[in-house]
């Protein structure tokens, strides 16, 4: 299967937080599936950074996607395609990165790893979560 971690999902997983329940931690360990960190996830974090939203306890940031890669995920590039065409995700309102996330997901038919409950609202337009 293919996932895709959000920036909680992947925050939590590179700090081995016990918040991640053990179907989740096993099934982003499990090397039958593919997991997946966007673009769009350290962007978020280094905007949540510089903004003083979010501390990462000393790890730099510009070495976040080498972490990601050690970690044994695949980073993946936000596409022209994928940016042109996200009205047609048909949102307003919503936080742009976790929005791009979830249209990222669809569009290339990926899981989201994501503990928001609020997501289900967009299962109809394609969104497919686990946690």
């Amino acid at each position: 299967m293919n996932y895709l971690l959000d920036t909680h999902s992947f925050i939590s997983a590179i700090s081995e937080s016990k918040e991640l329940p053990t179907p989740v931690r096993r099934l982003i360990k499990n090397n039958g599936n593919d997991i997946f960190v966007s673009a769009v996830t350290f962007w978020d974090i280094a905007w949540k950074v510089s903004e003083g939203k979010l501390d990462v306890e000393g790890v730099p940031i510009e070495e976040l996607p080498d972490i990601s890669l050690q970690a044994g995920f695949k980073n993946i590039s936000l596409s022209p395609a994928e940016c042109a065409t996200y009205h047609q995700f048909g949102i307003t309102g919503q936080n742009p990165f976790e929005g791009m996330l979830i249209w990222q997901a669809i569009k290339q038919d990926l899981i989201l790893i994501t503990k928001d409950k609020d997501l289900d609202k967009y299962r109809s337009v394609g969104l497919k979560t686990a946690w």
